[in-house]
């Protein structure tokens, strides 16, 4: 040990999992865990955190540089988040700054010119609080609505948490949770400014395009309290300015996706996650993180109240719930007083079908228009047709690339194109078939393109917009649709599950789902919880506010239990259902599971390393309790032209699992195959 040397491990911005220990001199500059540092890497300079720090390294001395300054203007990470980085390190099995340092705005995580004295952060405050002032003040909301009975007691259950407590706001859609956030969150932050605090509050939804809607609707309800908005599609100076406004309490309500429940919050005190069963929290590149596991490990390391909300909740929280973990707060009537729609289940083995619709759906889309009502026709497939085929010879638009179709699309100059929804491989339709030569290729099946030029065939005086990613891309493109649709000039309206939550249409009232089958028999065992979910979101835009409203699904199956519990609304008898099925077969939440992909060039060399890991994890004595399964190849075999396996982990025990992963991935990380894998911890799709 050196005298009055200190010894810092520091996680440094570049994609590796290691930590690298850096010397610096405890009385010239003071380090200490969750300071932004400068350091020296190659030739170059890095910003890195540091982590921890040590009088001791069990390095040589002439391997340890020293660290070159503080870095400028960035607050201090406090020891809360520290813990909740350590917290999903443990969980998603990483380690140090593989979480930590992308979750920082770019921008703030430069490493500055020697000259320089914070820039980037002082342009970051100036841009936010210069935004405050230059906004002009938010339109006033309407008087908030008379809350119903249900609301009412779900509210007052709320603020009479004391300290940390989960609650699942279980709720109809249009049975008004948006409302029990806002009043339980404005109730929370008047008392925290009376006695003079500075409270802030999380609100997470799944997707980037709910965030616009709710953060306007939040600015009109809490004019005196700033709010900064986080989500992976802001640009960078955005981004940088909203990142440390919550980081220094400057922003008193953070509104975002899942990375927003990564921003450091100082005086955080309440956590909102609406949808909460929405697949879009997990992290599904990168570190497989779940932003609503950590948010609920995050409530409880600060001590602080959260609220999952949905009309469909996971099974694994209705899991909880059932076991006492986790307060129920039910909504079951729509706050409007509506009756919650009609289902009417259309079977299409017995019913002709013109443009995929049958004869009650074209007569109950009529039925709408000439009513001036409007109408949503759901088909979760974007695109012309999912496949050009040969009639002659068979032939199928296959990508070379993947082990999937590449998709018939038409442009916007009216030239088609077939393109694969995986790797975006794209390339013009051939003139004829490429095996036999047969000019006659002929698009196979429908996807929202299609089925829009067949309701203007079929109801050529309807003004009809539709809602895909493909119309999503153009800037604006959304909103002005959406505009449209709530002034009424839109009266039917076609679209994937971009239509199916968070938007309230006054004057919709019937839903029309062409083809609820596709994920009835899929092989992921969660393929039946989320058609539900995405069923119930969808059939839940109709009749909000006008009474008489209808859902017709179309399907090959009527009998199914899906639609069993669909159309009695009665989210309790499925997940029973699928519970008691899951418990008998062992699957989640009955255990606890990971899964080790493997990508390379060859299924072979995928192969060999799945197998020398299962080799390494059964030698460990930690392994005991475990279940390893065989390798197998994935259901997208290949991806990218590269070939992809799995193999699965499960243990009875979720303390046992993550005991035997820690060490198993560190022989993992030793392996030199050249093969890419991937640990993933609770993975929601097998």
């Amino acid at each position: 040990m050196i005298a009055g040397v200190g010894y810092a491990r520091v996680a440094v911005d570049l994609p590796t999992p290691e930590l690298f220990d850096y010397r610096f001199d405890p009385a010239a500059a003071p380090v200490a865990a969750g300071h932004w540092v400068v350091v020296p890497w190659a030739r170059s300079r890095k910003v890195g955190l540091v982590v921890a720090t040590a009088a001791t390294t069990e390095l040589p001395a002439q391997r340890v540089r020293d660290i070159e300054r503080l870095l400028p203007g960035m607050p201090q990470m406090s020891a809360e988040w520290l813990e909740l980085i350590e917290f999903a390190d443990a969980a998603v099995v990483i380690t140090g700054g593989e979480l930590a340092l992308p979750s920082v705005p770019k921008l703030l995580r430069v490493a500055p010119t020697p000259s320089s004295r914070g820039v980037a952060t002082e342009r970051a405050r100036k841009r936010f609080d210069s935004r405050l002032a230059a906004a002009p003040p938010a339109p006033p909301a309407a008087m908030p609505p008379v809350l119903t009975a249900e609301q009412q007691a779900a509210v007052d259950s709320l603020q009479s948490i004391r300290g940390h407590a989960v609650a699942v706001l279980h709720g109809v859609t249009g049975s008004g949770k948006t409302e029990v956030y806002f009043r339980w969150l404005q109730a929370l932050l008047d008392a925290d400014d009376a006695a003079g605090g500075n409270a802030q509050a999380l609100l997470l939804v799944p997707e980037i395009a709910l965030t616009p809607q709710l953060a306007r609707r939040v600015a009109q309800r809490f004019p005196r309290h700033p709010i900064a908005v986080l989500h992976s599609d802001m640009p960078d100076a955005d981004r940088a300015a909203n990142w440390l406004a919550a980081a220094e309490a400057r922003a008193r309500i953070v509104v975002g996706t899942r990375l927003a429940v990564l921003a450091p919050m100082l005086r955080l005190a309440a956590i909102v996650i609406d949808e909460e069963h929405d697949a879009s929290f997990k992290q599904q590149e990168g570190p497989r993180y779940s932003a609503r596991d950590l948010a609920i490990a995050l409530a409880a390391s600060r001590g602080v109240p959260i609220v999952l909300g949905s009309a469909t909740p996971s099974l694994e929280t209705w899991h909880a719930v059932g076991r006492g973990r986790y307060r129920m707060l039910p909504l079951r009537s729509r706050a409007s007083g509506a009756e919650p729609p009609r289902v009417r289940v259309l079977p299409l083995r017995t019913l002709p079908t013109r443009h995929g619709l049958t004869e009650p759906a074209i007569e109950a889309i009529g039925e709408t228009i000439a009513a001036g009502e409007q109408a949503l026709v759901f088909l979760n497939r974007r695109g012309f047709a999912p496949v050009l085929v040969c009639e002659a010879c068979g032939w199928l638009s296959g990508c070379e690339q993947c082990d999937a179709y590449r998709v018939l699309h038409r442009a916007a100059s009216g030239r088609y194109r077939l393109i694969c929804h995986h790797c975006a491989a794209d390339q013009p339709v051939p003139r004829n078939c490429p095996t036999c030569g047969n000019v006659d290729l002929v698009p196979m099946g429908r996807g929202t393109q299609r089925l829009e030029d067949g309701l203007i065939e079929l109801f050529p005086q309807a003004r009809i917009g539709r809602l895909d990613r493909d119309v999503a891309r153009r800037r604006g493109a959304t909103e002005r649709l959406l505009d449209a649709v709530n002034a009424g000039t839109v009266d039917l309206l076609v679209g994937t599950q971009m239509l199916a939550k968070g938007h309230d249409f006054e004057r919709l009232t019937r839903v029309i789902v062409v083809d609820a089958d596709s994920g009835l028999f899929a092989a992921d065992f969660r393929a039946p919880e989320r058609l539900f979910a995405t069923l119930m979101q969808v059939a839940g835009r109709a009749g909000r506010h006008r009474p008489d409203s209808e859902v017709l699904i179309q399907t090959r199956y009527p009998d199914h239990l899906v639609f069993d519990a669909l159309a009695r609304h009665d989210f309790d008898f499925f997940a029973q259902a699928q519970l008691r099925e899951r418990r008998q077969a062992g699957l989640p939440p009955f255990v606890f599971q990971a899964l080790l992909t493997a990508h390379a060039k060859t299924s072979d060399a995928a192969l060999a390393l799945l197998r020398e890991a299962k080799g390494l994890l059964l030698a460990l004595d930690e392994a005991a309790p475990l279940t390893v399964c065989d390798p197998v190849p994935m259901p997208l075999a290949q991806l990218r032209g590269e070939s992809r396996l799995q193999m699965l982990v499960e243990s009875p025990s979720r303390k046992a699992l993550h005991v035997a992963l820690a060490p198993w991935i560190e022989r993992l990380r030793a392996l030199r195959s050249g093969v890419r894998w991937q640990l993933i911890v609770d993975p929601l799709e097998i």
